[in-house]
């Protein structure tokens, strides 16, 4: 088999697995557009938070400490201790929860039936205040998360790629236990979404907030539910995106890559975020290798949003969007 053709199959399955965690992002967004039809500006800087908690709350880091040693002229760091992985990933789930809490009780419940750009400048304010906040509270210095993910060259699959084809596929394992979780969270969240009772209240919230009030769905809860969700979303991004780059501020800006996913799969599609993030993370890969040497590289970080502009263009509610129809 040429190794070009060889090649191509390793860049393919790399953009396959980078396309799972490209889908997990926009389904954070696609969550919360379908139960309160708001495009969450924060979801990337809930990411970033998220990750910030877990390194924070796992290393024993006191939470403010540069402001109560400016205030008090103390020296206080760390509390001393180190929490286990597990444990400080549902702390920190629990805060995320709080999270939701404090979002719809002081923001959303003031904002019902408001028009879509009020509640979409109310997520911009929220992603810097939370930013600032993340800041003050965990420090800004990069930090490095580990909750004992496997890194490093999965040997196995270059012997046994070698064995076949005399061409080993590097393949980090990290990217493969982030794959695995990314798409057991995306089938959990579809099959929530289409056949729980909580998912049909989400649905039908989304349609129209005053009728499922009618009917006895609690709007105030359904927010908190798909915020918390959106939260653990987060949670998991923020951890597989940490553990590869480390945890920094330029963590929030994964939510960029997750809009030509959006534009792709539709704002209101599960599914579509599913399809959009295999197509984009197999399209950027695919052009890069086939197309960025002849015009100078580093394509991956336009292709995408030049491949959503095309669907705008022709077919503006993306692959599975609704169209819109306006009676005139």
């Amino acid at each position: 088999m040429p190794d070009q053709l060889l090649f191509a199959m390793e860049v393919t399955l790399n953009g396959l697995m980078a396309g799972v965690l490209y889908s997990l992002v926009a389904l954070g967004f696609v969550l919360i557009f379908k139960a309160s039809g708001i495009f969450n500006y924060a979801q990337g800087v809930m990411a970033l938070f998220a990750a910030l908690t877990l390194v924070g709350i796992q290393d024993g880091q006191v939470p403010f400490a540069h402001l109560i040693n400016a205030i008090f002229g103390t020296n206080v760091h760390h509390f001393g201790w180190h929490v286990p992985a597990v444990f400080a990933i549902i702390l920190t789930l629990g805060v995320m929860v709080l999270f939701a809490i404090i979002v719809e009780r002081y923001i959303l419940k003031h904002l019902v039936n408001q028009e879509p750009i009020i509640l979409f400048m109310a997520t911009i304010g929220l992603a810097y205040f939370m930013e600032g906040f993340g800041d003050l509270m965990w420090g800004s210095d990069i930090k490095k998360l580990d909750i004992g993910l496997p890194q490093g060259l999965n040997e196995t699959l270059e012997s046994v790629t070698y064995g076949w084809w005399g061409y080993g596929f590097f393949i980090d394992n990290l990217d493969i236990a982030a794959t695995i979780v990314a798409a057991i969270l995306v089938i959990t969240l579809t099959l929530f979404s289409q056949y729980s009772k909580t998912g049909r209240a989400l649905r039908a919230v989304a349609d129209d907030h005053q009728a499922a009030l009618s009917v006895g769905i609690s709007l105030r809860f359904i927010w908190v539910i798909v915020w918390s969700i959106a939260g653990f979303v987060a949670l998991v991004a923020g951890v597989m995106w940490g553990a590869k780059s480390g945890v920094q501020f330029s963590l929030s800006l994964i939510a960029l890559k997750a809009l030509p996913v959006l534009m792709l799969g539709g704002f209101t599609s599960i599914p579509g975020a599913i399809v959009g993030g295999l197509i984009i993370g197999v399209g950027e890969k695919l052009f890069e290798f086939s197309i960025g040497p002849m015009i100078g590289g580093a394509t991956e970080n336009w292709f995408a949003y030049m491949l959503a502009l095309l669907f705008l263009v022709f077919r503006p509610q993306g692959l599975f969007g609704d169209k819109i129809i306006e009676r005139v």
